[in-house]
């Protein structure tokens, strides 16, 4: 990428994310990136096009903090709750809430490249954990899953508001792995 792409992108990513994707023109990104129209459509080829590429930035972003606090883990079954420790860093510097579930909320059309990515980003979100607490010897693994993604969802959803959900979500998915992983009586 150029630099005037990177600057472009920089700029988009502060703009969607705090103001949101529909709000936001290709006009002040333009602005915002001390670059022409020209120049940003030359680069990205189209607003969707844009969103995309930042929803893919931040979500590669957000899998190598996830792939490192898995690393992280002593046991596989600390493991299963990395995502929920990544998103503790992650939260330190995004306040908005989840980007992907934002562009879920404002693009709602299947088709439109961006939401294939927010999608897929919950999808390989689900399938982590699933696989994590297959690895942990975790029974049902599947179903434990599911329970694990809402409680981060959860947690994520309500980051803008004053509750502090995370610490909770935390203490509860760690009480579900340890659960899905003690010996049956």
């Amino acid at each position: 990428m150029t630099p005037a792409g990177r600057r472009i992108l920089a700029a988009a990513e502060e703009l969607f994310y705090n103001r949101g994707i529909t709000a936001v023109g290709v006009d002040l990104i333009a602005e915002h990136s001390g670059v022409s129209k020209r120049t940003l459509y030359n680069q990205f080829g189209s607003k969707d096009h844009l969103v995309a590429a930042y929803l893919t930035e931040r979500d590669q972003r957000w899998r190598s903090l996830v792939r490192a606090a898995v690393d992280a883990g002593a046991t596989p079954a600390e493991a299963v709750t990395a995502p929920f420790e990544a998103l503790r860093t992650w939260s330190e510097t995004s306040t908005r809430g989840c980007a992907f579930i934002n562009a879920l909320a404002e693009l709602p059309d299947p088709s439109h490249p961006a939401y294939r990515i927010a999608a897929n980003q919950k999808l390989w979100l689900l399938s982590l954990f699933k696989e994590l607490a297959a690895t942990a010897g975790c029974s049902h693994p599947a179903t434990l899953a599911n329970q694990l993604l809402v409680l981060h969802e959860g947690a994520v959803a309500t980051q803008p508001l004053p509750l502090d959900s995370l610490p909770g979500s935390t203490d509860l998915a760690r009480f579900l792995v340890q659960a899905a992983t003690s010996p049956r009586r």
